[in-house]
């Protein structure tokens, strides 16, 4: 079922904010799926989706490799036969202040501070697509 990105509902909120494993999905250069499990927090208000990794990354190379634009990509997480997946253009963003907003946005979701990690980059995805079953 379609969901409106920035106004989404209690319940597709609230399934965003337990503490789940989410997978990630890129596309590698040769346009095949890299799919990972990562922690994704979801702002709604900004209309953003949020991942913390290794600037070293493959799914950081991918994300380059796409150019300027950004990425297309999808987020998922699922309990059960509730899931939640979130769509958009993800780019890689190193700014200082950007990277410790979504370190602290992943410590509140999943009540853990990452550890120490001076490569480290935010991935940000602009979301125009959300989908769910509840």
């Amino acid at each position: 079922m379609a969901v409106d990105v920035r106004d989404p509902g209690p319940e597709y909120l609230a399934f965003w904010r337990e503490p789940h494993v989410c997978t990630l999905t890129t596309l590698r250069p040769d346009g095949t799926p890299h799919v990972v499990p990562v922690c994704v927090t979801y702002d709604p208000e900004a209309g953003l989706a949020r991942v913390i990794t290794g600037r070293h990354s493959r799914k950081v190379a991918n994300i380059l490799a796409a150019g300027p634009d950004g990425a297309r990509v999808a987020v998922c997480q699922a309990e059960g036969r509730r899931w939640a997946t979130l769509e958009g253009v993800a780019r890689v963003r190193t700014e200082r202040d950007r990277v410790e907003d979504a370190e602290r946005r992943k410590t509140a979701r999943y009540g853990r501070a990452p550890k120490p990690n001076p490569d480290r980059v935010a991935i940000e995805i602009t979301l125009d697509r959300a989908l769910g079953r509840g």
